[in-house]
């Protein structure tokens, strides 16, 4: 039953992945729209903020080292939108106080790279599971 609401979840369910690299966006959006989510991609904070208040993502997938605003700042503008966006920072940074401070801030998880396809999937199920408890 669970995998099977998960799938009709994934169907509806929209996922933004920001990062500035062009490959890891395109390589997320691949991987997650094979996976059956609808998956769009935002090269800067700025550009992830506006697509947040046009789409209205579920869940963003967001990186922290960004030129410009980083993915902190990010993280904190799309709060103020909407409180119940899931995020999931992803970087290369490993530092525990800048973990703490993402999830401090409302991130759902905060995972490294390089990613493991798998892990980020059982990320995002375990969100749509909450979200879905939480209705």
């Amino acid at each position: 039953m669970i995998k099977k609401d998960i799938k009709k979840w994934k169907m509806t369910k929209k996922i933004l992945v920001v990062d500035d690299e062009p490959a890891v966006c395109n390589m997320l959006k691949k991987f997650l729209t094979k996976k059956g989510y609808e998956a769009s991609i935002a090269l800067s904070g700025q550009e992830a903020i506006k697509k947040v208040k046009r789409e209205r993502p579920l869940i963003v997938l967001l990186d922290i080292r960004m030129p410009d605003m980083d993915g902190i700042e990010t993280l904190k503008r799309i709060k103020e939108i909407d409180k119940e966006i899931g995020i999931v920072m992803i970087t290369v940074v490993t530092e525990d106080d800048t973990g703490r401070k993402c999830m401090e801030l409302g991130a759902f998880d905060y995972i490294t790279k390089p990613l493991g396809l798998e892990y980020l999937e059982n990320v995002l199920k375990v969100k749509l599971l909450n979200f879905e408890k939480e209705k």
